[in-house]
């Protein structure tokens, strides 16, 4: 395969997903963790569309499916846990009379369990067949949009949640529930739509209906429920559906 054929329009799009990735691991231990909500924008659209422009070009390989998996991994697996440790990190750090520095690299290091585990899914993703029209388990960009979202609260701190979400235990929790979720067998929808129509498509237009309230009532709070309602959404229709 020649240089030509390696760079074509859906892999471009999958470098620039792992391009944003990049420069949003580097704001975030350069300190500008306001900036890494765009990167990871920039980010999930380039997802979004190497998956459409390969259907559209007809141009699906297996090289173009594990570069995806190769930058959904930086910027979908090692950014979210690279948020929650320079979170922690800040948080020990307010408190340096009581610890060491190596103690809070330690402290923090679990939140790389999300990188872990984001690894362990896409892995999986690669291999399960029963993923062509869901997913088992909380894809990894769902995932970095909750931790996203977390990150959105401490910052601009709407309905004063900020001291709610910005404790180590609420941090260690979310670290652990959302690499768990990543590789639990829960089947849930994805975003594929085969047709335009309502039928067949009501779960999804209700969802995006759901996250436009939410989006309007919380604002930046509601970037985290949205993807909570969304696993809520999917549990229930599977009990729907026994």
């Amino acid at each position: 395969m020649n240089f030509f054929q390696l760079i074509n329009l859906p892999n471009t799009l999958t470098l620039i997903n792992l391009f944003f990735g990049c420069l949003a691991v580097v704001f975030v231990f350069n300190y500008r963790l306001d900036w890494v909500p765009y990167c990871i924008a920039a980010s999930l659209v380039a997802d979004f569309l190497d998956g459409f422009a390969a259907r559209f070009t007809k141009k699906s390989t297996e090289i173009g499916k594990q570069l995806d998996s190769l930058a959904d991994m930086v910027s979908f697996g090692v950014v979210p846990a690279v948020i929650l440790f320079e979170l922690l990190f800040q948080l020990y750090e307010s408190d340096a009379t009581t610890y060491s520095l190596k103690r809070m690299y330690l402290y923090s290091a679990p939140a790389f369990l999300v990188a872990l585990f984001a690894a362990l899914r896409l892995a999986k993703f690669n291999l399960d067949t029963r993923q062509s029209e869901g997913f088992i388990g909380l894809a990894t960009p769902a995932a970095t949009v909750f931790i996203i979202g977390i990150l959105l609260i401490v910052l601009h701190n709407p309905f004063g949640l900020n001291s709610w979400v910005y404790q180590k235990i609420f941090l260690y929790s979310v670290a652990v529930i959302t690499s768990l979720l990543m590789v639990a067998e829960i089947p849930m929808f994805s975003f594929k739509f085969k047709s335009f129509a309502w039928s067949g498509n009501e779960v999804r237009y209700l969802f995006i209906i759901l996250s436009i309230i939410l989006l309007a009532a919380f604002k930046f709070a509601g970037i985290s429920l949205i993807i909570i309602f969304y696993i809520l959404i999917s549990i229930a229709q599977k009990i729907i559906t026994k």
